[in-house]
């Protein structure tokens, strides 16, 4: 099943697509960041945000999508800010017709690292050692992605399970 992991910024939106092999076994697709230009007006950043975004989702078709979900925010423009590319990729998923999860921070670094306190650099780790790549993906932002896709698929292939009756 291949899906996509989108970590959601204004200026910069994290992307991951991953593929999970009928054996379990999890690969990188591709992965990478969208970029808006900062003195750029907000409404056609979001824009230009959708746009990259369904270009993304054609070059893969995905089976699934997740986003990760806002983490509290010390300054509220950053969260709104957030919040409102949250909101255009949760658009975009729905509109490719996409069934999509949404998990915290700490639900994507316990899938990841199986510690939800985990630090930035250990989460890039193991997504470099879960994906077999030989560096850790750059930007930070396309990682995080990876890694919000990993949590994704790591929880569809629970659920196929619960669902199926098969037990671990």
């Amino acid at each position: 099943m291949l899906v996509i992991g989108i970590d959601p910024g204004t200026a910069t939106t994290g992307y991951g697509f991953v593929l999970q092999t009928e054996n379990g076994n999890l690969q990188a697709v591709d992965y990478g960041v969208i970029l808006t230009p900062p003195k750029m007006p907000m409404a056609e950043r979001l824009a230009l945000l959708y746009k990259s975004l369904n270009e993304v989702l054609q070059l893969h078709p995905p089976e699934s999508g997740a986003v990760e979900k806002l983490f509290f925010q010390k300054n509220v423009r950053t969260a709104i800010s957030v919040g409102q590319a949250r909101g255009v990729a949760l658009l975009a998923l729905a509109q490719a017709g996409l069934k999509v999860g949404e998990y915290a921070p700490t639900d994507i670094k316990q899938a990841v690292t199986g510690y939800g306190a985990a630090d930035k650099r250990q989460v890039q780790e193991m997504v470099r050692t879960l994906l077999n790549l030989d560096e850790i993906p750059k930007p930070d932002d396309a990682a995080d992605a990876l890694a919000v896709a990993i949590c994704h698929a790591h929880s569809l292939h629970t659920h196929t399970l619960f669902n199926t009756g098969i037990e671990n």
